[in-house]
């Protein structure tokens, strides 16, 4: 499902991500995964309508171990139930940057890919870029036309 982003879908992405959101701080919403098996945390952090140089923009960030990810100008997300994870994408022209949270406290991030590599069979792909074809192939259905962050719903 694609969502716009507004203080009331976050809990949307909680519910996909089995946690709920912490606020912290105005518009930050805060996502804490535990995996006891595989003994690994994940925290994720979700700005909405972030302001630099008078511009919005959406900037989703992961902490995990010693990794730390940012997403900037995110421009939509797909929370998948049947997945159970949620893939936050930023597109600018025919390139897209996905950054993919699970569950299972498990995350991925695709950068600058180029829209020839979605739109196509990724089964002619290198194997080494197949997965990355399959994983962010479902933002080529998000209809971005009349995003805006001058939404109301934003702040």
């Amino acid at each position: 499902m694609i969502h716009e982003f507004t203080k009331e879908n976050i809990k949307a992405i909680g519910e996909v991500l089995g946690t709920s959101p912490k606020p912290i701080g105005n518009d930050v919403y805060r996502f804490e995964l535990i995996n006891q098996e595989a003994g690994s945390k994940l925290a994720l952090e979700v700005h909405l309508g972030l302001e630099v140089d008078s511009k919005r923009m959406n900037l989703v960030s992961v902490y995990s171990g010693s990794v730390f990810l940012q997403l900037h100008n995110c421009t939509a997300f797909i929370a998948s139930d049947i997945l159970k994870q949620v893939t936050f994408f930023g597109k600018q022209g025919e390139i897209t940057t996905g950054l993919i949270v699970e569950q299972s406290a498990g995350c991925s991030i695709y950068a600058n890919v180029d829209e020839s590599v979605l739109k196509g069979d990724f089964t002619k792909l290198p194997e080494d870029m197949m997965m990355c074809g399959v994983a962010l192939s479902l933002t080529e259905s998000a209809d971005l036309d009349d995003f805006t962050f001058d939404d109301e719903n934003l702040s």
